[in-house]
């Protein structure tokens, strides 16, 4: 796979599915199949057998996870800093009252080879990215939609699922 191609092409792809993505997910919303998560773990792991996200990194230098109290505290106390100084220094509340990034690229991100500073007490958002295989997926439909536009990954698995199970 080539993935600079992929991210070239990735916002009009994403743009042109989104539609389609968006009344998909609303039917499948409406009759959830019992066995959705299962084929969403199936689908994930297919396609990260085949995807390594160091040669993209894209969802560390486009968007900002959200920082849960836990996620702060503990990288915090690696880092060897105050919750307080941390927090001023490198986090923001958004729109929604989420803490977040200050700024994109993610200040921990190791441009060279997209590698995380941090990766070891990395906020659990950035560990569960991009979510495509949460128990209860279809509750993440929309954030799905999003990363579509984001996670080359996300778009292929989005693509296969609606080849496996039409709706």
């Amino acid at each position: 796979m080539d993935m600079d191609k992929d991210l070239e092409n990735l916002p009009r792809l994403a743009k042109d599915a989104l539609e389609e993505n968006k009344k998909y997910f609303q039917r499948l919303k409406k009759r959830t199949p019992k066995r959705l998560d299962l084929l969403m773990q199936e689908l994930h792991e297919e396609e990260f057998e085949k995807t390594d996200c160091l040669t993209c990194g894209n969802c560390c230098k486009t968007t900002s996870p959200i920082f849960t109290e836990k996620d702060i505290e503990r990288i915090s106390k690696h880092l060897r800093m105050k919750v307080i100084d941390f927090t001023n220094q490198y986090l923001q509340r958004d729109e929604d009252n989420f803490m977040v990034l200050q700024s994109a690229p993610c200040t921990f991100l190791d441009e060279r080879d997209n590698t995380c500073f941090i990766y070891d007490v990395r906020p659990k958002a950035c560990a569960e990215y991009p979510h495509t295989n949460r128990k209860k997926f279809i509750q993440l439909a929309n954030l799905t939609i999003k990363n579509t536009e984001v996670c080359p990954a996300t778009y292929r698995i989005v693509q296969e699922l609606k080849k496996r199970l039409p709706q």
